[in-house]
């Protein structure tokens, strides 16, 4: 139950520029969800190891594999447009080389305009509940692309799927923060976040299966209906199979729920409040953090917007034919997530506060990658395909970076307002990401991938100035707790009274 750097238990007085003035945290009103809880008589102090580690199997066993699964089907769903490229989609429908790149960005217009309503009525309503709702939606509505005849039809229909799946990774991410500690996150992230390059691998395999269907429809409108069919029947499963709290954990004894909230009390970021408080949405408004978040969601996905989106349009250009192509996307979805893996490997491995160092550390190949594509000959295909392969490292480096947002924001309006925050930028990079890709440059796309590099340096210096500055400000709250007084507040009183991170002394920042 440790976090990655615990304060020291010196005493601290409210005295900081950068630390709100607060009422005394015993006195605060609408504290978190987890307070019935943690105010029961039972005690927890000495819980033995094994059972502990009951409860964390039991978690992951409840957690992990529904948000793996769900993501793997928000990947496959945003990809399904790709593979309709290949198989005839725009011949069909007539669409030219800037239609499609329309196509690729308004499912992010969708997801733009209701990123933010979406993350309010995510504290507002049983998380995995609305997540399963969406996720019908967005199966539903991507079945009815099939049936789309023209340019207009398919446009406001990956709008308003791209508004079902706003909710997603804003979703995946409280419940990860509700559930674990602040060392377990990064991890636990980046297990549900492999199953993007699953999703990847999954849908090359599903798309030359579909590929290989000879029936009266055409096989874009087979890659719709299949697909979507699979994501509405998984969100009524999230429906029953995943919890939406710690606190009201189905399966779960009182016990165990309490154990399961006790064990997050050096998080100091609570678990979950249903009341939106005002003075936390200014709060994040006004935090460097969360604006520095959203510059590093929308520098890490302009790639992402192109690449996910001219992926098999890039293989394709290396010579191989239709079906080949699917299948080529198969290794560069097992690279993602190996890349993934080795990431969190590497970072838990570590000592305290290496999360930033470990990102930069993974966006290198992505670079090297990119520089590749941009100056490797035409006729070099398999040096050409193995950089294609090493643009899927930017992948490791967002889990972090969303390891990093969930340890060093509390307060549970603020968490949501900051999760808005970072895919508004997610949204506007994977809207621009697809116009730096012009299809009178095709199969190279040269502006396109240079959209890449630029991208991803920018993303290096925004994880270098967040490392500078969280570190900075963990010096200056231990010196500040150095001069304190005696009276400064306990930790346990400060763990669940759903304090903002400016406002809790006691909260040190991850980096």
């Amino acid at each position: 139950m440790s976090m990655e750097r615990p304060p020291p238990n010196t005493a601290s007085k409210r005295t900081s520029a950068h630390v709100e003035n607060i009422p005394d945290p015993r006195k605060v009103q609408d504290g978190d969800t987890a307070l019935a809880l943690v105010a029961a008589d039972d005690d927890l102090q000495s819980v033995a190891a094994e059972e502990l580690k009951r409860l964390e199997r039991k978690i992951d066993w409840a957690i992990l594999p529904c948000l793996s699964v769900c993501y793997a089907f928000y990947y496959i769903d945003k990809t399904t447009l790709s593979y309709a490229a290949i198989f005839g989609i725009k011949d069909d429908l007539g669409l030219s080389g800037e239609q499609y790149s329309w196509l690729s960005s308004v499912f992010y217009f969708g997801f733009l305009v209701w990123a933010v309503p979406t993350n309010f009525l995510l504290q507002k309503f049983p998380v995995a509940k609305y997540l399963g709702l969406n996720i019908i939606l967005w199966g539903v509505f991507l079945m009815l692309q099939a049936a789309a005849k023209n340019f207009t039809q398919l446009v406001v229909l990956r709008v308003i799927s791209g508004a079902a799946e706003s909710c997603s990774d804003p979703a995946f991410m409280l419940i990860t923060s509700m559930f674990y500690t602040r060392r377990q996150q990064p991890i636990r992230i980046g297990l549900w976040y492999t199953a993007n390059g699953c999703g990847i691998a999954l849908g090359g395999l599903l798309g030359y299966g579909i590929g290989h269907i000879q029936g009266a429809l055409s096989s874009w409108k087979y890659e719709f209906l299949i697909i979507g069919a699979l994501c509405t029947a998984w969100g009524f499963l999230i429906l029953v199979l995943l919890p939406d709290s710690p606190v009201t954990a189905r399966g779960f004894s009182p016990r165990e729920r309490r154990l399961a909230v006790e064990r997050l009390r050096d998080n100091q970021t609570g678990v979950e409040n249903k009341t939106l408080k005002p003075a936390q949405v200014l709060e994040a408004l006004l935090d460097w953090k969360a604006w520095v978040f959203l510059l590093l969601g929308l520098s890490g996905n302009i790639p992402n917007g192109g690449i996910s989106n001219f992926g098999t349009l890039i293989i394709s250009g290396f010579g191989f034919s239709t079906l080949v192509t699917t299948l080529m996307q198969i290794p560069y979805g097992v690279f993602i997530a190996s890349m993934i893996l080795l990431s969190v490997y590497i970072n838990d491995r570590l000592p305290p506060n290496h999360r930033c160092v470990v990102t930069v550390l993974f966006l290198l190949p992505n670079v090297a990658g990119a520089f590749g594509l941009c100056f490797l000959a035409e006729d070099n295909r398999v040096g050409r395909l193995i950089c294609y392969y090493l643009t899927g490292s930017y992948n490791a480096s967002f889990v972090l970076i969303l390891s990093i947002l969930t340890a060093n924001i509390a307060g549970h309006t603020k968490k949501v307002v900051t999760n808005a925050m970072i895919f508004l930028g997610v949204c506007a990079g994977n809207i621009a990401g697809p116009f730096f890709y012009k299809s009178n440059q095709a199969p190279r796309y040269q502006l396109g991938i240079w959209s890449m590099i630029v991208s991803n340096l920018i993303e290096i210096a925004l994880v270098v100035i967040l490392r500078v500055m969280l570190a900075w400000e963990n010096r200056r709250r231990d010196a500040a707790q150095q001069r304190g007084n005696p009276t400064s507040w306990d930790r346990d009183q400060t763990a669940f009274s759903d304090l903002t991170d400016k406002q809790n002394l006691n909260f040190r920042y991850v980096y």
